[in-house]
């Protein structure tokens, strides 16, 4: 694909509100979740977990937890991106050694990873470390410049790398011949009971997603003069 063929798909795809009650095969569905799972993510820890909902009883929980909107009910399969507050324990020892064994990092950068992600992750006993970061960030902001924390702000840590991961499945989708529409107008922890969810999960979005239904509008976009700043405001 060229970069024409993937401005056009950009450019063409849109939030769907109406969909037709046509299945979705489970083979294009999988390819679409193959997309997301090849997202960037901070540190390659991959916090981001799809839960594919597309049994009827549970899709009516999911309609009632959604503020009773149709598109969940339309839709024959809605999937709710959702990060793991506890990557760094979960994940981390598994990336690295699929990391090593692919000759993705060096000796060099395996070692400064495991300085870094337990620095930038680490909570302690009862959150008691995440307080100390705080602190110390909240003295040390005004004198030097520091990152965003994941131990203090993990949530909206887990909110952007979920974002990655949906943009990337909601393009493959329109390249499919699907549509989608990302909703923010949810209860997250409704949502997260309905799916049966541990605590520790974060739902981000949640992304119907099936074939549109006829009638479907265009969108617009303010011009890119009025956005694009360079080199500053």
């Amino acid at each position: 694909m060229n970069l024409g063929a993937f401005g056009e798909l950009a450019r063409t795809r849109r939030a769907t509100r109406s969909f037709r009650p046509d299945p979705v095969p489970e083979e294009t569905l999988r390819e679409l979740l193959e997309c997301a799972r090849w997202a960037p993510s901070g540190y390659n820890l991959q916090p981001t977990h799809f839960i594919v909902m597309n049994d009827p009883a549970r899709k009516e929980a999911l309609y009632r937890a959604c503020l009773g909107q149709k598109q969940i009910r339309e839709a024959p399969v809605t999937v709710l991106f959702a990060g793991d507050r506890d990557v760094a324990s979960n994940h981390f020892e598994d990336i690295l050694k699929l990391d090593r064994e692919g000759q993705a990092i060096d000796a060099a950068y395996e070692t400064l990873l495991r300085k870094v992600v337990p620095l930038a992750f680490g909570r302690g006993p009862l959150g008691l470390l995440a307080l100390a970061k705080r602190l110390y960030v909240t003295i040390a902001h005004p004198f030097t410049p520091l990152p965003d924390v994941p131990a203090i702000n993990m949530d909206r840590w887990l909110t952007r790398q979920a974002m990655l991961a949906a943009m990337s499945f909601m393009l493959a989708a329109h390249a499919a011949g699907l549509a989608t529409v990302p909703m923010e107008g949810f209860d997250p922890w409704r949502v997260r009971e309905v799916a049966g969810l541990p605590r520790r999960m974060l739902v981000t979005l949640v992304v119907p997603v099936g074939y549109a239904a006829p009638g479907t509008r265009s969108k617009t976009r303010l011009p890119l003069e009025r956005l694009v700043h360079r080199n500053g405001w």
